[in-house]
Formats: structure tokens, C-alpha cells, sequence
């Protein structure tokens, strides 16, 4: 039986983050992929382009698999009950907890990382840790039913994963070959490793608003749930 798939879409999610596993779970044969969000209003992902929920928190049936994307737009949802609760109760049923990118950031704040192996953007990587998680380089991480996936584009790989463990090695191999996922980039600057340091400090300069926001919203919650412990 196809499980249901759900990807959470929130104001400023990483399109490709979200896209990439998107394409890929709707390859599946008879596959039922929702994005899910507070209301049915379309919602301006990072880059501008809107994107239309299908379903919201409240009416979204069980899921099978429950995939949290990242982007700019996660630093709101690590403080919003809500959207935490869903994650919380979606989780307690689903076959799979899945994020990419910054999204375990948000598995985290949920309360679902603790203890357990995963990985994220490599701007965040050192982040996943105060959540609980232990972080762990992979382009793709999996610890028992939590599966996280790097940065934006390791998305499509996740995608793929995921269906291996669903139906096997040979229907993610078609998916792939469908989707011509043979990718060559024409640099090799993916990663921080690889990329020259004039590179880097141009990507972090770029990402440093965001990323401060995200530091003191962590250190709020770490200060509140010290303080909680305290008293």
C-alpha cells in the first residue's frame, strides 16, 4: 500500500528543498503527496514563487511519511506551537520522520531529535546539536525511523532514499533514471570543504541575518527550557 506523503509548505520554505523530494515521491505509482499548512492560502516560498497548500494541520489524515523542508521561513516556525504539535502527533504515527535542510532544525524544536543522529545545511550544522541532535556529516542520515537530509539540493537524494526503503532499490533506480538525476555540476564548490575561503565568506555574508535570527531564537528556547528545569 502507497503511504500518504506530506510535506510541510510554510511563508519563505526553500523551493528546491521542498521540490526536489516533491518530484520525486509523486513518480511513485498511485502516490498521494500533500503540502500542508495552516490554511489553503498560497504561501511565497524563498525565492518569491507561490506555492499552494493542499491540505492544512487541522484536516491532514494521518501520514506515512511527514517531511519537513527548510529556508529562511524555518526561524519562525522553531517558536510556533502549532505547527510544533503537528509535527509532534504526525510523528507518533508516521513510517517515516523525515526532514531536509534546515527543516531538522524544526524536527528539533519539536523535541524529536534528541539523542539521535542527523545532519542539516552545513550553516547549521552546529546548531542541531543545542536541539538535542547529534550531528552527523551525510549527505542523507538515518537513525531507526528519523531520516534527515543536508543542504537544498541533497533533497532529490532523499527523495530517492526513501523510496528504496519503500519499494526498493529498483523503483528509486527508475525514478532516478526518469528524472535523468545524473548530476555534473559545472564547479566543484558544494561544500564548504571544496569551495575556495573567499567562496565561503561570501556565502556566510550573505546568510549572516538569517542565521543570527536563527542563533537567538535557539538561545531563547535553551534559556527558557533551563530556566523551566530550574524552577
Amino acid at each position: 500500500m502507497t503511504p500518504h506523503f506530506g510535506i510541510l509548505v510554510f511563508p519563505g520554505v526553500q523551493l528546491l528543498d521542498l521540490v526536489g523530494p516533491y518530484e520525486v515521491f509523486t513518480s511513485v505509482p498511485d502516490a498521494r503527496v500533500d503540502l500542508v499548512w495552516k490554511d489553503l492560502t498560497p504561501v511565497a516560498s524563498s525565492s518569491g514563487l507561490p506555492v499552494t497548500p493542499t491540505a492544512t494541520l487541522a484536516d491532514c489524515p494521518p501520514l506515512g511519511v511527514l517531511c519537513i523542508p527548510g529556508g529562511g521561513g524555518i526561524n519562525a516556525l522553531l517558536e510556533d506551537a502549532a505547527v510544533l504539535d503537528f509535527i509532534r502527533t504526525q510523528a507518533a504515527g508516521a513510517r517515516f520522520v523525515t526532514s531536509v535542510c534546515t527543516g531538522a532544525l524544526v524536527l528539533g524544536a519539536a523535541g524529536l531529535l534528541e539523542g539521535r543522529k542527523a545532519t542539516t545545511h552545513w550553516n547549521a550544522f552546529d546548531l542541531l546539536s543545542p536541539l538535542g541532535a547529534k550531528a552527523t556529516e551525510g549527505r542523507v542520515v538515518k537513525d531507526g525511523k528519523f531520516i534527515t537530509a543536508g543542504g537544498v539540493t541533497s533533497g532529490i537524494d532523499f527523495g530517492l532514499a526513501i523510496v528504496a526503503e519503500l519499494y526498493g532499490r529498483k523503483e528509486a533506480e527508475t525514478i532516478q533514471l526518469e528524472l535523468e538525476y545524473a548530476p555534473e555540476p559545472p564547479f566543484d564548490a558544494g561544500t564548504p570543504q571544496r569551495a575556495g575561503a573567499d567562496i565561503v565568506a561570501t556565502a556566510k555574508q550573505r546568510m549572516a541575518k538569517m542565521r543570527a535570527e536563527r542563533e537567538e531564537i535557539i538561545a531563547r528556547r535553551l534559556r527558557s527550557s533551563t530556566g523551566a528545569a530550574v524552577s
